[in-house]
This record gives C-alpha cells, structure tokens and sequence, in this order.
C-alpha cells in the first residue's frame, strides 16, 4: 500500500505547529498503524529528520496511551477499536490520512502528537479511589454482590482513560470518563463510604481542570474504544445532585 499522510507536527508546548506530507511506501495491510508511524519513522531518522513524537505503551488496547485523532475521529474509523488495534487495512491504498493530537484546553499539546493528560489523573485522584482497613483480604462471599450491579460496575471500570471522549467532544467535556470512574464505585459496596464526598470533589475537580460541559449529544459514547455507555452520565448527574442537597441538609 501508498500512503500519504498528513501529521500534525509541533516542536513544543509553545511553538506554532501545522500539518506536513509525508509518502509512505510498501505499508503492509496487516500492520497496525502504530506500526505503519514506526516504518515513517525510520525512514525520517535514516534521512537525518527528527521522528514523530507520539504516545504509545502496551500496544494492545489496554493502557489508552495512543491517543490521536486519524481523519476526524479518535483513534481512527473502526468503532471500539483504539489507534494501536487499528489495521491498515482499514484503509485503500492511496488513501490520505490526515493524523492530529487530541484537542482540548486541558490536553496541552506538548510535542507533535504527543499530548498532556494529566488533567484526567487530577479528576482520578480528587475522588476515585475506596478508602480500606487494613488486615487479612476478606472473604470472596463476605459482601454479596447482584451479577447485574456487578456488570454494570464491571463495564463502567474497562475506561482506559484515554481521552478520546474528550476529544470527540465540541465542548471537550470529560462527563463520560468522569462518570465511568463514579459509577463504578457508587454501585459497589465498597464504594459507599465516600460516595457523596466523590461525587462532588470529581465533578469539582473536572470544572477545575477546564473541561467544558455535556454536549449531551453522545459523540463520547461513539468514540470511545471501550464503548462506555452514555448512561454512566445521568447516573454521574444523579450522585452529584443527591450529593450536593445531602450535605447542604446536614449544613
């Protein structure tokens, strides 16, 4: 296959950026596009060019790390499906393919395609977590737990925080991910020591970081590569509302 892409480029956090041409000759179909970015790279690097910067770990859907917008959509055409399982054959030969960053206010762009996320770890640490006494693990019958509710919290808990609900956004909002991280507590008893306290200071958190507020047109809900559903935000609004009137009555 002959591709031609079009890769954002942009030196640091603070320089202009823009798109720029590349050829790539001789892509494998069967090569994911993570795979088809290494070959360009290699090609730039014997010719004495500075590679493409972007962020990717394990390769296998799992970490959310590969996050770019390929054509319009983040991670690429393929629903469910992140940038690192994309194939390229996903894709015709002599196809342009135009590559860019994540864009958000609270994604800064740090280098080509490479973006900062630490937006998302600040929501995480504001409320997503379950506070547990030490001591022997308890026993796996000891808190019984319905195979519905644990579905549901289950699916909730497969976000991988990428960021792609954000970016898929038009006002960048983080509701799904942020909803995803509170539904999966609020439904387990685990969860329910602090579940009023998670529920305002994650929403605060998320406010704070520059996140814009819920389309509710559910671009999120299609772009997400691990399909969370839509409906973790009308729980998320729900905990929120409860939370807010409940400690303004104990007030």
């Amino acid at each position: 296959m002959k591709i031609t892409l079009h890769v954002w480029r942009q030196k640091n956090k603070s320089a202009q950026g823009g798109l720029k041409k590349y050829l790539v000759d001789e892509v494998s179909p069967d090569s994911s596009f993570l795979e088809m970015l290494d070959q360009l790279n290699e090609e730039l690097i014997q010719n004495g060019e500075e590679p493409i910067v972007f962020d990717h770990d394990c390769r296998e859907g799992i970490c959310g790390s590969c996050s770019m917008v390929i054509n319009g959509r983040p991670h690429g055409p393929e629903k469910g499906t992140t940038t690192c399982q994309l194939h390229m054959r996903s894709f015709k030969d002599g196809d342009a393919i135009y590559v860019e960053p994540f864009r958000a206010r609270a994604f800064p762009v740090l280098k080509d395609l490479l973006v900062d996320r630490d937006a998302f770890d600040a929501i995480q640490q504001a409320g997503g977590y379950v506070s547990v006494a030490t001591g022997n693990a308890p026993d796996a019958n000891a808190l019984p737990i319905a195979k519905e509710i644990a579905d549901n919290a289950f699916n909730a808990a497969t976000c991988i925080g990428c960021g792609a609900c954000v970016a898929a956004c038009k006002n960048s909002s983080a509701m799904l991910f942020t909803s995803a991280k509170v539904a999966q507590l609020s439904m387990l008893p685990q969860g329910q020591p602090e579940r009023s306290k998670r529920a305002i200071a994650m929403v605060e958190e998320m406010d704070k970081q520059g996140f814009g507020n819920c389309s509710n047109h559910l671009e999120c809900e299609a772009a997400c590569p691990k399909e969370i559903s839509g409906d973790n935000i009308a729980l998320l609004n729900k905990e929120y509302v409860t939370a807010v009137l409940t400690s303004k009555d104990k007030k």
